[in-house]
């Protein structure tokens, strides 16, 4: 099967139009109708139905849709990969904003080489998986480690940042439901880096929640309020399994030696 059959496949889909799909790849109407209709004869299963009216995904068009788009999006990845293998650039972590700060300059402070560049994302899987970032910092138990080489680092309660005028900032714990009671509350938070996130805070135009680890970098116009009802969160540093680069492989032992040195700690407290 070639990409390109990938390609026309979920450009119909998008579309549910072949004259719109046909245009949108460039390309004339009739050997896109071709194209589709030979691909589905070879899988031998029907992923449209036509009718003179509308165009329609069947179920199996439905579930080889995302099949189609996990497929491009990983060779998309893939290409990135290689071209960042040919002529190495920094190192880019991806990192979501408010987790795992206090753990990363640990971690960044113990890497022998080139600074990484941060990459501020919620969504760190996908960029892992386009090849926007070489490594990221997940939460095990609710990202998607399929496919990634993983090494636990830390263990991160969730806390609330407000500012110390708060009603809630007097408080030892809040729950997530008295939370959303403020109009400034953003379950959240920005797609920026921790200190904006705390100059938000101090200037009152914004109640979020947060990894622990953050509380040692707070001003102290900002207070830190454990949040009852949310569980603690697992932190792994993760990286594509087919990733080769030396510098990858470097800063995931550098992790991994941080994480042996931090279980020393705690059997021997």
């Amino acid at each position: 099967m070639e990409t390109r059959e990938l390609e026309y496949f979920v450009a119909v889909a998008d579309e549910l139009h072949f004259s719109r799909a046909a245009e949108r790849l460039g390309i004339a109407q009739p050997p896109l109708s071709r194209a589709i209709a030979r691909l589905e004869r070879r899988m031998e299963v029907r992923l449209l139905e036509r009718t003179s009216r509308r165009v329609a995904l069947t179920p199996a068009g439905e579930v080889f849709l995302d099949e189609c788009r996990g497929l491009l999006r990983e060779l998309d990845g893939a290409v990135d990969r290689a071209r960042r293998a040919a002529a190495p650039a920094r190192l880019a972590l991806a990192v979501r904003p408010g987790t795992g700060s206090g753990l990363l300059a640990e971690l960044l402070g113990s890497y022998d080489g080139a600074a990484p560049e941060l990459v501020f994302t919620y969504d760190r899987v996908g960029a892992l998986r386009d090849g926007s970032a070489d490594v990221a910092l997940l939460c095990v138990g609710s990202d998607d480690l399929t496919g990634l080489g993983t090494v636990e680092v830390a263990e991160e309660l969730p806390v609330a940042l407000m500012p110390r005028g708060h009603r809630f900032a007097t408080r030892r714990e809040v729950t997530t439901t008295e939370l959303r009671e403020d109009p400034g509350y953003r379950e959240q938070c920005p797609p920026v880096g921790l200190d904006e996130i705390v100059d938000r805070v101090a200037l009152g135009r914004l109640v979020t929640v947060v990894g622990s680890a953050a509380v040692d970098r707070l001003t102290r116009d900002v207070v830190a309020v454990a949040v009852a009802d949310l569980p603690a969160t697992r932190l792994a540093l993760a990286w594509p399994r087919q990733a080769s680069r030396p510098d990858v492989a470097a800063f995931a032992a550098t992790a991994r030696r941080m994480a042996g040195e931090a279980g020393a700690r705690k059997r021997t407290a």
